[in-house]
């Protein structure tokens, strides 16, 4: 039995995103954090109306959430994707009408087990919500957690897969845009302020970073980042960072990015206070809230770093990210009272215009950078597959000589190391050969879709660019 829809839609929409940091037997308190999140949830004011969650990696901790929370967030949906699960999880004020899981088609190696992004099975967890009675009354939720980066841009040896995971979210995004819903992404992205991944989201679905609608010079990075040196500005405190900046990530606030020595003096219960004029030059932004609207019908109303405060009782951070928060108004039609608040200056918020929101072309030079990205990676994996392919022959090879050597063998324990010797070159050689040979094959081939795609793009903008310089 469907649930009858609302009335009416809501005159505000309060949206939350949180990496809730929630490894199962690696991240520390894991249960009683994410327990005393929902709790935090749960008496959020204003009260949230959407919910997305990552690194919400087990059913025990989302339960326990969902507990806290059901009062004012009456529906969920947690999500299986991968061998692990993909930590992902929405709650909503009203019932989830449609949800699939779209796993990324590049995603990590399944040889990086250290790093566990392939054994997940990243991608989107989308949701659509019905928010009041006409047909167009739908928010389409796409939460996700894209590849984490472990070294810097252009050096991550992952920018091409966190670049064709924005690739592909930005495709989701466009699509529900184009049947007249409201859109919201959420999640963390693994990316800095215009950086590649982040052009292109904004570039090829009609979304806005509603931070960055509202906060139009916060920072790009770190304070030791290139860009952000560039532009010449002092290191920000902890309070413009959280104000401002929109930092969610190695804030000086947040205790999981305290060295060892404080950390130890936090657990014996010393109180550790941080003073928000203090320098915060590791600090960076890397979730976010992007929205698409259709008409400007929402308006940014405001946005804030949320989450900051401690665990009651162990006096540790709830997570090492901080939450992003915003909160959309909805705009009558016509709009008399909000448009003559603007002109008079009253109003505070900032609207998501047809011209914030509409779809554009990046330079063709920036799909040509895109483009050799794959090309290099593309022949990263092939010589990968060369070295599997080999290892697994040279080991098949290796096996058959220990066998054929054991005939001869003067003594059982000499024959026991060969079978010993064999049965573990062949185990390995067999995992190679099977990553060489299936895994890469695959990859290579998603590249291959990848690659047309961009191509098309980059052919699309040197269309539109040459029709503008004969117009001129």
């Amino acid at each position: 039995m469907c649930p009858t829809p609302p009335a009416s839609p809501p005159p505000t929409l309060r949206i939350i995103s949180l990496n809730c940091w929630g490894l199962k037997f690696l991240a520390k308190y894991r249960h009683e954090r994410l327990t005393e999140i929902g709790n935090q949830i749960a008496h959020a004011q204003p009260s949230p109306d959407i919910v997305g969650l990552q690194e919400c990696w087990t059913q025990q901790d989302y339960n326990a959430i969902r507990d806290r929370t059901r009062h004012i967030l009456p529906h969920g949906k947690f999500y299986f994707s991968g061998i692990f699960g993909g930590g992902l999880a929405i709650l909503s004020r009203w019932p989830i009408q449609e949800s699939n899981m779209v796993r990324y088609p590049l995603n990590g190696r399944p040889a990086a087990f250290f790093r566990g992004d392939w054994y997940v099975g990243k991608g989107v967890a989308c949701a659509r919500i019905r928010i009041g009675p006409e047909r167009k009354d739908i928010v389409e939720v796409f939460c996700t957690h894209l590849h984490a980066p472990y070294e810097r841009e252009p050096n991550d040896s992952y920018l091409c897969h966190r670049t064709a995971q924005a690739w592909e979210i930005a495709r989701l995004m466009r699509h529900a845009a184009e049947r007249g819903h409201l859109v919201l992404g959420l999640g963390d992205f693994n990316m800095l302020p215009l950086s590649l991944a982040h052009k292109l989201i904004e570039a090829h679905a009609p979304v806005k970073d509603v931070w960055r609608i509202l906060h139009p010079e916060s920072s790009l990075g770190s304070a030791d980042y290139e860009l952000e040196k560039a532009r010449g500005r002092p290191i920000p405190t902890v309070k413009t960072n959280l104000e401002d900046n929109g930092a969610t990530c190695d804030s000086a606030l947040n205790t999981w990015r305290w060295n060892e020595g404080e950390k130890k003096r936090l657990e014996r219960g010393d109180q550790i206070h941080i003073d928000l004029t203090s320098p915060d030059p590791n600090a960076k932004r890397l979730d976010y809230i992007f929205l698409g609207s259709e008409s400007s019908k929402w308006t940014v109303q405001s946005a804030n770093v949320g989450l900051t405060m401690r665990h009651p009782t162990l006096g540790c951070s709830l997570s090492d990210h901080f939450s992003v928060e915003a909160t959309l108004m909805r705009n009558p039609t016509p709009a008399p009272d909000i448009e003559s608040a603007i002109i008079n200056g009253h109003f505070r918020g900032r609207l998501a215009t047809d011209n914030d929101t509409k779809l554009m072309q990046l330079p063709s030079s920036t799909y040509a950078t895109i483009l050799d990205l794959i090309s290099e990676y593309n022949l990263r994996e092939r010589r990968q597959r060369r070295l599997r392919l080999t290892h697994f022959g040279m080991q098949l090879l290796v096996s058959i000589g220990c066998m054929t050597a054991i005939w001869w063998s003067p003594y059982n324990y000499v024959s026991f190391v060969l079978m010993l010797l064999s049965s573990l070159g062949l185990s390995a050689g067999v995992i190679d050969g099977l990553m060489g040979g299936l895994f890469v094959g695959s990859e290579v081939r998603a590249l291959k879709e990848f690659e047309w795609e961009i191509q098309n793009a980059k052919g699309e903008a040197e269309r539109v660019t040459t029709s503008e310089e004969i117009e001129r």
